[in-house]
């Protein structure tokens, strides 16, 4: 069934459901409307999923690769200021070397 055919059935059975009472009185009207109802916001939702997942998929490797290069840089300050302070202790423990000889 073409996509207008489909919408051509559509119509005609919201005319006739506006007209009658089907909906009220038929169980079996009202779980097949219901059905398609329901039926068409889970293929609009797939339909939204789709396309953002094919936009996340498009984002992502750019987005990882800018972290990776954001942590390389984070991994190399971290590691220059570990040197520094190792040599600051260094540098204070030979302050404190120094201050010693002073006092005598």
């Amino acid at each position: 069934m073409t996509e207008m055919e489909k919408g051509v059935m559509v119509r005609l059975c919201a005319k006739i459901l506006a007209e009658t009472d089907l909906y009220e009185s038929d169980l079996e009207v009202r779980s097949l409307i219901d059905w398609v109802c329901v039926s068409g916001q889970m293929k609009e939702n797939n339909n939204k999923i789709r396309s953002l997942t094919g936009k996340y998929k498009k984002i992502e490797p750019e987005c990882r690769e800018g972290v990776r290069e954001k942590l390389e840089r984070m991994k190399k300050l971290c590691e220059e200021r570990d040197s520094l302070y190792e040599k600051q202790n260094a540098l204070k423990g030979q302050r404190e070397k120094l201050e010693k000889g002073f006092v005598r």
